[in-house]
């Protein structure tokens, strides 16, 4: 094909131009597409990663269910090893924490909370493992430890539970003060539908009621 000396004059300026910068943008085209294949490739890990962590979880349910301690600690173990970056090793993890504490296992029941705390990925499902695991304290009687543990940062939606365990841990430490102050927290947290305003006012009557007022 013949090209005019215009045409040519700018053909050669492209050629010259490619010469300097043309690997230049080689690379950068190819970095671009690599992020890209890496971020698709992410994408469906992650979805793959999920899928298969909650088949995995169905497997600690229906072990729980049956009450196959077993089976329940081989599955959780499976799926910290390999789901960690999922809500199923979190879920699966509580779960296994209920199965063992049904099953008198308080170490392996703890273990699992711990792990949640340790190791979740969401601000309330480490507020419930904290809250379940505080109350295993109590019943160890490690009533500084259960409260160290509720100390800090709560999604609000877990007020009323933090305040209630919190009483709880006090009331056994005989604090009555602190521990009537706590409750009548809890009270004021809780909708006034929740059956759990019933169980808390029981509590603070028996103490004698309200926390008096400051002023």
């Amino acid at each position: 094909m013949a090209y005019d000396l215009e045409e040519q004059e700018q053909l050669a300026t492209l050629k010259a131009w490619w010469n300097q910068y043309g690997n230049l943008v080689t690379w950068v085209v190819a970095a671009a597409l690599a992020v890209f294949a890496a971020w698709s490739g992410w994408k469906f890990y992650n979805r793959d990663q999920a899928a298969k962590g909650a088949v995995l979880y169905e497997e600690i349910v229906k072990a729980a269910e049956a009450k196959d301690l077993s089976k329940v600690a081989r599955a959780t173990s499976d799926m910290k090893d390999r789901f960690s970056s999922t809500p199923y090793a979190q879920m699966g993890s509580l779960v296994a924490a209920k199965a063992a504490y049904e099953g008198n296992d308080l170490k392996a029941a703890k273990a699992n909370l711990q792990w949640v705390v340790e190791h979740g990925r969401t601000e309330e499902f480490k507020a419930i493992a904290r809250i379940r695991l505080a109350g295993l304290l109590l019943d160890e009687k490690a009533y500084d430890e259960g409260l160290k543990l509720l100390s800090g940062d709560f999604p609000e939606q877990f007020a009323a539970l933090i305040a209630d365990r919190r009483g709880d841990l006090l009331l056994a430490q005989n604090k009555t003060e602190e521990a009537r102050a706590a409750y009548q927290l809890a009270l004021e947290k809780t909708e006034i539908k929740n059956p759990a305003r019933q169980l808390i006012q029981l509590k603070l009557d028996a103490l004698g009621g309200s926390a008096a007022k400051a002023g």
